[in-house]
């Protein structure tokens, strides 16, 4: 098994949230080029999204990451990583991630944490896993119906 140094994806992860927060200011999807991000992805990425999301799914390629960020972009107002902690690096790295955002149809505040592994191939990132704590509740404070709880 070959393990890339821990500064090999720290760097591309850093490099890459820099870059999604530069194209996120620049206007982020329909407004600014996807090309701030690209290098940083595989072409053949693949982003794994929890189905009850409003934007859940399997996400593939550089189209369907910029087409993730502009589902993103229609559901939240805002999306900001207020804290990032690396608790793992290497070829699959683990970043905590607190986030604070205000979803779009509700005008609710949240406040949530996102566990990513992240795998780093050839110097980009080759898959993204994240995991919320609570889906439901982020689906509901966007706008989703009915609660299903007890089920």
């Amino acid at each position: 098994m070959t393990i890339r140094s821990t500064t090999d994806s720290v760097t591309i992860l850093t490099g890459m949230y820099a870059a999604e927060a530069q194209y996120l200011a620049a206007g982020g999807p329909g407004e600014a080029p996807f090309d701030l991000l690209a290098p940083f992805f595989a072409p053949d990425v693949v982003l794994h999204q929890a189905d009850a999301l409003p934007y859940g799914g399997t996400w593939r390629g550089h189209e369907g990451m910029e087409a993730f960020f502009l589902a993103m972009s229609q559901v939240w107002e805002s999306f900001d990583m207020a804290e990032q902690e690396f608790l793992a690096t290497g070829e699959t790295a683990v970043v905590l991630t607190q986030v604070h955002a205000c979803a779009r149809a509700t005008a609710r505040d949240l406040a949530f944490p996102i566990l990513q592994t992240i795998k780093v191939k050839d110097g980009r990132i080759s898959e993204v896993r994240p995991f919320y704590w609570d889906t439901e509740a982020i689906a509901v404070a966007c706008g989703a119906p009915g609660s299903r709880r007890g089920r």
